[in-house]
């Protein structure tokens, strides 16, 4: 049995607080079972040097893990720059969350993520996709509001979850534990639409079958489009 007697299909519990850093233009604190992840949304009035005069937007991220944020205390990433498994991280952020929106509605701007892990028990990079998704929501809301926008433009929302095979048996929203002990590891992000906007999917034990992965997806199917409920909660500026 897992923790908290949760089955193998069921979500830790999940919350979303809202506007937890004011001088963001989108803020979230998202808490999925123990993994806890600050995501705040910056809006910048010019896009990067390589969009420069195209008349588009950009959406990008940045991750990290707060020194204590795990069991043993971790160094902070300066100097050298984030490690390859930061750097992958926050790329696998960033594509996921310009799917979000047709970029050429934000005009010629750079929304700007900033994903802080506060506590990790597993499944840092999808609580950072899903909270993150909610902040940069709330931020071109702002911008419609205040009249940068023509009008609030459409959005999909976007999830994401960890899947895994532990002892055999495909489980949901893996804790950092059963992540360690996993023979497979997914994780797999959706858009409203149902479309996959990503799925990493690697054997850590053993080679897994696509009959196997096949009840992956259907796990994280239905975990995500629990996630996208988070967005029908009142609590947001909206």
């Amino acid at each position: 049995m897992r923790n908290g007697h949760r089955p193998a299909n069921g979500l830790r519990p999940v919350s979303i607080e809202y506007g937890v850093q004011p001088h963001a233009d989108g803020s979230v604190l998202i808490r999925m079972g123990q993994t806890h992840v600050i995501c705040g949304a910056t809006i910048e009035d010019r896009p990067p040097p390589f969009l420069q005069g195209r008349g588009q937007g950009w959406i990008t991220a940045e991750y990290g893990m707060l020194p204590c944020a795990t069991h043993s205390r971790g160094r902070r990433e300066t100097g050298s720059g984030p490690s390859g498994r930061t750097h992958e991280i926050q790329r696998l952020i960033g594509r996921s969350l310009r799917m979000m929106v047709d970029l050429p509605l934000l005009g010629e701007r750079t929304l700007r993520v900033d994903c802080d892990v506060l506590n990790a028990d597993g499944g840092t990079r999808c609580a950072s996709i899903t909270g993150g998704a909610l902040a940069v929501r709330m931020a071109i809301h702002k911008m419609a509001q205040q009249g940068q926008l023509a009008a609030m433009p459409p959005l999909w929302p976007v999830a994401a979850v960890s899947v895994g095979v532990v002892e055999g048996q495909p489980v949901l929203d893996l804790e950092y534990s059963e992540d360690a002990a996993a023979d497979v590891d997914a994780n797999f992000v959706m858009r409203g639409d149902g479309a996959w906007l990503e799925v990493q999917a690697t054997a850590e034990g053993v080679p897994f079958s696509p009959e196997l992965f096949a009840a992956m997806a259907d796990l994280a199917t239905a975990g995500i489009r629990r996630l996208f409920t988070l967005w029908d909660q009142d609590g947001w500026q909206g």
